[in-house]
């Protein structure tokens, strides 16, 4: 990695910035795909498969059967780890569920909020090199939660462990449709694919334009995404093999991938390199980790205080904090995906099997969003009731209120009351 000494704060910015995509190129591309799926609906979505991934679709769902086959299809240990995941997931969002919580604002003025599962949801799993199941698990289980009532997942992938999943998880209907146009059918709907009403997953730059565009439409999406990133904070009690296995396993999702290490010990970044190309050697995916690798920053400074500020303003998706004092410092952390405390809490565990949610804001998006929760897949409806006793409370307040706005009706809804009562 470039080790970069002690750099003023003046080119912090610079230090710190994600690539920046051309988004009015790829907005371009992507809009006609959007435009023939909502115009032509199921035929365009064939037409599409046959002009980018050179397939020809025949039925666009899969049946039952392969939902059901997936599991003879898959060995028992990957299953039974499946099944260990899908347990702690469930336990760690389970507990996100709130019971509403009634206030009394004055005698007879009741006020409270209750949670409702948005009724129709998608998910969308990429294809690739890399089968996402773990990705059905962290949507599908918190959607299972919150009781959505139809979950539509999209994936242009067959392999068993994702329709395994998602079986596992309640998903409605399954589609094979892949990129930009998985997303404008579960926008707009069609013949085979149900209109939801928000839209859940990771993808590629047009698969995240297309999330882009259609939420301008009203469709809600989970968050902005861009590229994977990891950042760790590491001091002399880090282990360096381990930083370096952090570092590549976030590197090996692809060239765009970001990996920044911030550390107040020169010593701790020079053995980190020679423990990252010791293990780069031996990676299957080696080109995608390298090129990520070569665009990464390793950054020397001077006090702890530092790099906190530092970390802050980078706003990581994943921050590791391979320190001494590690719970200490996460307090001073508001801006950050998801954070993985000491040398034993490797990112990959939040990826997969801890608990969390590994769908977290990229791009520095962490300054303003959080991560996929329960919360993402409800709606939280205010609700109140006022008695006889609460309308004469509340009811000369409301009174003076919308008179002074010159809105007589308003006044006029609580007048009429309180006279009533007379």
């Amino acid at each position: 990695m470039n080790i970069i000494p002690f750099p003023e704060k003046e080119q912090w910015p610079a230090l710190l910035a994600r690539p920046v995509l051309e988004a009015k190129d790829i907005e371009s591309r992507v809009m006609p795909v959007l435009e023939q799926v909502k115009n032509e609906g199921d035929a365009g979505i064939k037409a599409l498969a046959l002009k980018f991934d050179k397939i020809e679709l025949t039925d666009l769902a899969f049946s039952e059967k392969d939902m059901s086959e997936a599991a003879n299809r898959l060995d028992e240990t990957l299953k039974a780890a499946i099944g260990q995941a899908y347990e702690n997931i469930y336990k760690f969002h389970k507990g996100q569920l709130q019971a509403p919580e009634k206030v009394e604002t004055m005698p007879g003025v009741t006020c409270w909020r209750k949670s409702v599962g948005i009724e129709k949801v998608g998910i969308y799993i990429p294809g690739g090199s890399a089968p996402l199941f773990s990705t059905v698990l962290m949507l599908g289980i918190p959607a299972q939660i919150a009781g959505c009532k139809e979950i539509v997942l999209c994936t242009p992938s067959d392999h068993p462990a994702i329709l395994y999943a998602a079986k596992l998880v309640g998903v409605t209907k399954a589609f094979r449709i892949g990129g930009a146009q998985a997303i404008a059918a579960m926008a707009h709907g069609t013949e085979s694919v149900p209109k939801v009403y928000k839209i859940f997953g990771p993808g590629n730059q047009y698969v995240t334009t297309a999330k882009m565009l259609i939420s301008k439409e009203g469709v809600a999406i989970d968050m902005p995404a861009g590229p994977s990133e990891v950042a760790i904070f590491a001091d002399d009690t880090a282990l360096p093999c381990f930083v370096a296995a952090d570092l590549l396993s976030q590197a090996e999702h692809g060239a765009d991938s970001q990996v920044l290490l911030v550390s107040t010990s020169k010593k701790l970044l020079a053995s980190v390199n020679i423990a990252l190309a010791e293990q780069l050697e031996v990676l299957p995916r080696k080109e995608l980790a390298a090129q990520a690798m070569a665009n990464s920053k390793a950054i020397l400074v001077e006090t702890e205080e530092e790099a906190i500020e530092m970390l802050n303003q980078y706003a990581a998706e994943h921050l590791i904090l391979s320190i001494g004092n590690a719970e200490e410092v996460t307090e001073k952390i508001y801006n950050a995906g998801s954070i993985f405390l000491g040398n034993y809490t490797p990112e990959s565990c939040g990826d997969y099997a801890s608990g969390t949610n590994h769908t977290l804001p990229t791009n520095g998006y962490a300054r303003a969003y959080s991560g996929v929760s329960v919360d993402s897949f409800v709606k939280k409806i205010t609700v109140q009731h006022i008695t006889e006793e609460g309308i004469r409370n509340i009811g000369p307040t409301v009174e003076a209120m919308a008179a002074a706005e010159s809105l007589d009706a308003h006044k006029n809804a609580v007048s009429i009351r309180l006279k009533n009562l007379l």
